[in-house]
Parts: C-alpha cells; sequence; structure tokens
C-alpha cells in the first residue's frame, strides 16, 4: 500500500451557538481536510482546523505548507513504513504542527486499514466508549447560566467554562453556573492565557474560599511564561493544566521536570499528530502525571482520530472532545459514535471515516 497522492478540500460547518475564549470568537468551523490516496485504491482522512491565534496557521499557510512541502517527498512511501514516513513528515519543515497533523491523521487511517483493525486497538486498546465535558463559552453569566444548564439537560456531567476576558466577573460567573448547575456536576475553567501569574494566583483563591469546587484550571497564564505556570500551581490547590504551553515532548518533558503544571491537555493540532501524542502520553506516564485529550474547535474526522488515541491510552483520563457535539450539522459519515457526552468507539478499520459531504475540492 504505497501512498499516490494528498489531496485537499475545504469543510465548513455552523455551529449550533458561537464559540467564544479569552483569544478569540468564531461561529463556523471552517477547515482544511487531507485525503492521502493510495495506489490500491484505500484513501486516509485527515482534518486541520485553522486556529492561527494558538499555532499560528492560517488556512493559506495550510494549504502551502501540505502541497509544497509533506505532500513531495511522501509520495511513494509505503503505509507499513510508518516510521520512515514519520521522520520524513515531521523533517520536511518546522513548526506547521496543525499541517502535519492532518495528514499524519490521514496516514494513521490508512495503517489501520493496511492491518484491519481500529487505530484505537493498534495504538493499546485500553477502552471503547469515552465521557467528554462541554465547553461553556465566555460571555454575560446570565448566558453562561443558560447555556450550562441546557448542556446539563441533555446530559453533560462535566462542564469546561472559559474564563479569563474579565478578572472580577469570572468570580461572578463561576459563582451563577455552580448555584444553577448544583454541586453534582464537574466544572473546570480554562484561561486560554487570561491571566497574569498575579492575577491568575488572586482569582483561582478567591475561587476557592467561595467553595466552588472547581476540579482543574486549564493554562491561567500566557503559554511561553513557564515560571509564572509554575509559580500558579504551587501557590494554588486547584490542580493547573498545561495547554497552550506543551506543543512537542520537549515542551512535556520541560513542564514536567520543573513541575510547572500537574496535569497535560495533549492536543493532536499541536503536537503535530498521532505520532508525538504518543510521545508526550508516555513522557506523562513516566512522570505519573495524568493527561487530557483536548481538541481545538474541530469537527468530526480530526476530533474521532483523537478519540482512538484518547480511547487507546489508560494515562489519559480526563477528555475535551466536544467539538462534534458544538456543530450544528454533522456532514461526515463513519467514525466513532458522537451522542452528546458519550463517545464510541467503531471498530471500523482505521478510523472508520467514509465520506465527507458538501467538500469543496481544492
Amino acid at each position: 500500500m504505497k501512498i499516490k497522492d494528498i489531496r485537499l478540500g475545504y469543510l465548513s460547518i455552523p455551529l449550533k451557538t458561537p464559540f467564544k475564549t479569552a483569544l478569540r470568537s468564531v461561529s463556523s468551523i471552517d477547515d482544511v481536510i487531507v485525503m492521502v490516496e493510495t495506489d490500491d485504491g484505500h484513501i486516509g482522512y485527515g482534518e486541520v482546523p485553522p486556529t492561527a491565534a494558538i499555532t499560528g496557521e492560517t488556512k493559506e499557510s495550510i494549504v502551502s505548507a501540505i502541497l509544497n512541502h509533506l505532500r513531495p517527498p511522501l509520495i511513494g512511501k509505503e503505509i507499513e513504513d510508518i516510521e520512515s514516513i514519520m521522520q520524513v513528515l515531521h523533517g520536511s519543515l518546522v513548526g506547521n504542527s496543525s499541517a502535519k497533523a492532518g495528514v499524519d491523521i490521514a496516514i494513521y487511517d490508512l495503517y489501520g486499514q493496511r492491518y484491519q483493525a481500529p487505530v484505537y486497538q493498534l495504538l493499546g486498546g485500553y477502552r471503547t466508549h469515552l465521557t467528554t465535558n462541554l465547553t461553556i463559552s465566555v460571555n454575560e453569566p446570565e448566558e453562561m447560566v443558560r447555556d450550562s444548564i441546557d448542556a446539563v439537560k441533555r446530559g453533560f456531567h462535566t462542564l469546561k467554562i472559559k474564563v479569563g476576558k474579565n478578572s472580577a466577573k469570572d468570580i461572578e460567573r463561576l459563582m451563577a453556573i455552580r448555584q444553577a448547575v448544583g454541586n453534582d456536576i464537574q466544572l473546570r475553567i480554562d484561561a486560554n492565557q487570561g491571566w497574569s501569574q498575579k492575577e491568575a494566583i488572586r482569582i483561582l483563591t478567591q475561587m476557592e474560599d467561595a467553595g466552588l469546587n472547581l476540579e482543574l484550571v486549564e493554562q491561567p497564564v500566557a503559554a511561553h511564561d513557564l515560571k509564572g505556570l509554575k509559580k500558579v500551581t504551587e501557590k494554588v490547590s486547584i490542580p493547573v493544566m498545561a495547554d497552550e504551553s506543551v506543543f512537542s515532548p520537549r515542551d512535556a518533558v520541560e513542564l514536567l521536570q520543573t513541575g510547572a503544571a500537574d496535569l497535560l491537555n495533549i492536543k493532536l493540532m499541536k503536537t503535530g499528530g498521532i505520532y508525538n501524542a504518543l510521545k508526550i502520553a508516555a513522557i506523562a506516564e513516566t512522570f505519573g502525571v495524568e493527561c487530557m485529550m483536548g481538541c481545538m474547535l474541530e469537527a468530526k474526522i480530526s476530533v474521532n482520530a483523537a478519540a482512538h488515541l484518547a480511547a487507546a491510552k489508560k494515562i489519559i483520563t480526563r477528555i475535551d472532545l466536544d467539538g462534534p457535539a458544538l456543530c450544528l450539522e454533522d456532514p461526515i459519515d463513519g467514525g466513532a459514535e458522537f451522542n452528546e457526552s458519550v463517545i464510541s468507539l467503531s471498530n471500523t478499520p482505521g478510523f472508520g471515516i467514509k465520506h465527507i459531504h458538501n467538500l469543496k475540492l481544492i
């Protein structure tokens, strides 16, 4: 099974409600779709969200990176030689982690098809079902309360609350949500780098004193501020999760050796795909640090791939794969079943994606 060609397309999916964080606000998913074709007629599917505020990548840069730098050296490669493929993929250009991830996902899809097994089984096969949280976008407290109540009615038992835009209001938001949903619902908060070190310590201490009972806080300070992240981790009792601070295995080692975070958030678009995500999971396991499997604002193809990795590894104990639940429609046939908070893995070879409707080929 040799790589014959790599083609691209655009896919746009409207969201149920605008997605708002401390970094951006969007109303639809507009992603680049990757199709790796083999000489025997198989197709592996990948997906790349342009998330310039986090990875620095745009639609235009993603298309250029794949077609001009990743595609040429991969043509003719044997799918079973996955180590060789990944060395070429990651050595073809610096950065561009999401572009690499899209190709990586498609390659692993074909790898599963080659050996007639779902990818999660090939990577470890620890579980077949996952339970994800649902993200509550940052808005006025009243709207966030309504969204939180609606999420609970839909069957979500864990909510990830976006904060970081207004520190005074963040506490008001969380207190209103906790009062509305009660103490049985687990709350996680994500500041998306929205606070300074001192601000994060002050706000989180106030949240602790208010008895909000938060499971964790994700990326409270700027991605590059590892000293600040470490200080927050040391000063507050709420577990601190690194997200934008950890892209590579090297980042994971530095974070864990210095004790800068209690938990790691693995996202395929940061790691460059499954190949490096597996390394980060192994590093975390070595340090005894649990991981979350997260996603950017992505549709079913790449979130499905992330679900396979999460299902494969025991060290991945928390799931933030709610992209499909945020979409107004699902134009993708096949893959895992996303039923609100429950994700059920398919036993179809590869990642199980069969067809993509409304795809505009490039």
